[in-house]
């Protein structure tokens, strides 16, 4: 189950960490898109969680990984690091029974935990996010997957935000990036943020607007999500920027998982129902919905552009423009 050229490494980290070189019992686990392989170990009757890094290139270092995991971990926003291994790429962590996470608790408790993550000392920087994007979208453009009647629109509206939305870096905070239901285990008392893979410095409207997908489903409840998070009710230019970013981020994800998940096997499907996005948002709460499947990253994708098209046709939408371009307060 562990790779032939990891096992050795693994059996030393055992042996540095618990003073054994054996584990009881091995069970791989599978859901999400991480390329690293992990496993949860028991070992002398307590379970815990092996991470192995298959990667090798500079988005799988495992020195920029820990150096983020250790401050969340020490913030009890993570799991306790038993073993942390740059060389050999190896991470042994508490293992997480993760429960069902009630959305009327996680509506509280995740703008609490942001709160507390962005207020860690700043994450290394590793990519400018937004150029990233910029990359994604115009590789997207250029294989030309959807008929242009479909990104027309999408495309031209992307040019606007792009031209209003602040993209410096003098704001950052340190950021999760990938906070997919998966990777927030809720154990029935409190919240782990796990896999921190993606964690650099960053817009803290990103993390807000990736949980308030799965958390925020009405006006209502953003006004409040927000307000736990800045400690007092947001202001204008606040939820501006945190509905201008959700619509960037509907157009990054219609470009990066369609491309994703339009493959040889399965082409593009421009025929059939599609899920809506709050179905397919509360079905991935509720784990039903695995995005390792190009069927679903598809289905991920329209259900973004059907959320963007209807949000693009609002009122909020051209205001917002309005706002953050018009107004630059001290507190982002």
């Amino acid at each position: 189950m562990i790779p032939e050229k990891k096992q050795a490494a693994v059996k030393q980290a055992l042996q540095l960490t618990f003073g054994t070189n054996e584990f009881e019992d091995i069970r791989q686990l599978t859901v999400g898109l991480s390329s690293a392989l992990i496993f949860r170990i028991v070992v002398q009757n307590k379970p815990y969680l092996l991470r192995v890094i298959t990667r090798d290139d500079a988005m799988g270092d495992p020195a920029h990984y820990y150096t983020c995991m250790k401050p969340g971990a020490e913030a009890g926003l993570a799991p306790h690091i038993w073993y942390a291994g740059i060389e050999d790429r190896i991470s042994i962590t508490d293992f997480v029974e993760a429960k069902p996470f009630p959305i009327n608790k996680a509506r509280v408790m995740l703008p609490e935990i942001l709160k507390r993550l962005h207020a860690l000392p700043p994450f290394p920087f590793r990519v400018h996010y937004f150029d990233a994007i910029d990359g994604f979208i115009k590789t997207f453009r250029e294989a030309k997957i959807l008929p242009e009647s479909m990104t027309a629109e999408m495309f031209q509206q992307y040019e606007r935000i792009k031209a209003v939305y602040p993209r410096n870096t003098s704001d950052w905070v340190s950021c999760h990036n990938d906070l997919k239901p998966e990777n927030m285990l809720f154990d029935g008392n409190k919240t782990w943020l796990v896999d921190w893979e993606a964690a650099f410095l960053n817009d803290r409207y990103l993390d807000l607007t990736v949980v308030a997908n799965f958390a925020a489903t009405n006006d209502g409840e953003e006004k409040k999500y927000l307000q736990t998070y800045f400690g007092k009710a947001p202001t204008e230019y606040q939820r501006a920027r945190f509905f201008l970013m959700q619509q960037y981020l509907h157009i990054a994800y219609v470009c990066v998982f369609m491309k994703l998940g339009v493959t040889a096997d399965k082409p593009v499907d421009l025929l059939s129902a599609k899920p809506g996005f709050r179905e397919f948002n509360d079905d991935m709460w509720a784990g039903k919905i695995d995005l390792a499947f190009s069927e679903a990253k598809q289905l991920y994708a329209w259900a973004h552009l059907e959320q963007l098209t209807n949000n693009l046709h609002k009122k909020r939408y051209e205001e917002s423009l309005k706002v953050v371009a018009d107004i630059m307060p001290p507190d982002l």
